[in-house]
């Protein structure tokens, strides 16, 4: 290639002066470079599966539940709104975390595993934690029982304490989300709250199925445990159902107001044995029947052996002390191409906005990708919003796609 500038000047010309050039990229020395013009540019697009170490977030809003397969050129990945800002991660523990949920969240399970178990390995037992409860997670999810206990094993050995415990996960099926009605129950459990009970029935006739928080209450009496039991009563009769969160202590505080010599109180020993046999107390159960016998002159209840409920759940923390009806938009199973159309029309009814993950197994990348876009539209109102009990998996996967600058995510208890 020939330039002009090293060609010779005809004598009867002069030289006419010329601003200086600015070099382009690759020609330091001043020469151009045909193939620095050649250069691909990078594609802003992102193939599904690969993993994006970046300070950004999805912001394209999602507006259907219906259509084609999510993909990920949807998402725009571009600079955070100063509210959302995410700090840089360069920690090579965090980096290992994120390399396995991706892993899981794109079904490749025995990979996850091979980088969960070299990273429990090579972290000890201070950092390395975070590597085990994954581990335990992932053989939950994929029903390998033999592996999970000899986990547990070296768990306790090597921790000294108690492992996670082993519960069975049904099958994974794609299932759409629905809503579960939860009330915090306002007041005293007395005769005369009328305000709390009337609470209650309304948010029944909405849900049959209802979560009834009872840990704020510091004082009942007979006429609000019969109200109570009637309450129960109706909604078995119904074939409703009313879980009983604050179990624990809602007894303590009928254990005060009970005593084997006192004939008055029925109410209150009638509940005591409903929550004995909601919470699996067999034998605490058939004592506190033999003196309510002897007591009262009557045949106590019997015993129930399909109606004992499930452990005690952590109770739901509200924004507000005077927030009366909460509800949570519950996501089950294992979820693959799900837009969450309709979590906005839930959100803009409720606060706080509760997203209840302990019976989500799995959710891909994309799908977790568009519920931070529902969510972030949703934090921009002001809500408090509030991720509950997703697996250790699914937990960091959504601190890869960003969901931490929005929700607060509650662990779930192994």
């Amino acid at each position: 290639m020939v330039f002009s500038f090293f060609k010779k000047q005809p004598p009867e010309k002069k030289m006419v002066a010329r601003p200086a050039a600015v070099p382009r990229p690759n020609d330091a020395r001043g020469l151009a470079s045909d193939a620095a013009d050649e250069t691909p540019k990078p594609s802003s697009s992102v193939p599904v599966g690969v993993f994006v170490r970046s300070d950004a977030t999805f912001s394209s809003p999602v507006t259907q539940t219906e259509g084609p397969p999510l993909e990920l050129s949807e998402f725009v990945f571009s600079e955070l709104a100063a509210e959302f800002q995410l700090e840089a991660e360069a920690d090579p523990i965090d980096a290992a975390a994120e390399e396995a949920a991706m892993l899981f969240a794109n079904g490749q399970d025995d990979v996850a595993r091979t980088v969960l178990e070299r990273s429990a390995r090579e972290n000890g037992l201070g950092s390395g934690e975070r590597f085990w409860l994954m581990l335990f997670d992932l053989f939950r999810v994929t029903g390998q029982k033999a592996a999970f206990e000899a986990l547990a094993v070296d768990y306790a050995r090597s921790f000294e304490k108690s492992p996670p415990i082993w519960r069975d996960l049904a099958a994974p099926v794609a299932v759409q989300a629905k809503v579960v009605g939860t009330v915090l129950f306002k007041g005293e459990l007395t005769g005369d709250n009328d305000a709390g009970f009337e609470v209650v029935r309304a948010a029944l006739k909405k849900n049959p199925h209802l979560r009834l928080d009872l840990s704020k209450v510091r004082k009942l009496d007979a006429g609000g445990c019969e109200r109570l039991l009637a309450v129960l009563q109706n909604a078995r009769r119904s074939k409703g159902e009313i879980e009983l969160r604050g179990r624990d202590h809602l007894a303590v505080l009928l254990d005060s107001q009970i005593a084997a010599a006192r004939s008055d109180g029925r109410a209150c020993w009638l509940l005591n044995l409903e929550l004995c046999q909601l919470r699996g107390q067999f034998e605490i159960f058939e004592e506190m029947a033999i003196n309510y016998a002897v007591t009262f002159e009557i045949s106590p209840p019997s015993w129930e052996f399909d109606r004992v409920a499930e452990a005690e759940p952590s109770p739901l923390v509200l924004a507000a002390a005077d927030q009366l009806l909460t509800e949570a938009y519950v996501i089950k199973g294992e979820i693959k191409g799900v837009r969450f159309g309709d979590l906005a029309a839930y959100a803009a009814a409720n606060d706080p906005v509760v997203v209840d993950c302990s019976t989500l197994t799995r959710m891909d990348f994309l799908s977790a990708g568009a519920l931070l876009n529902v969510l972030s539209v949703v934090k921009r109102t002001g809500r408090q919003i509030v991720v509950r009990h997703p697996n250790h998996l699914l937990a960091e996967l959504f601190r890869v796609v960003g969901l931490r600058a929005v929700a607060d995510i509650e662990l779930a208890r192994n």
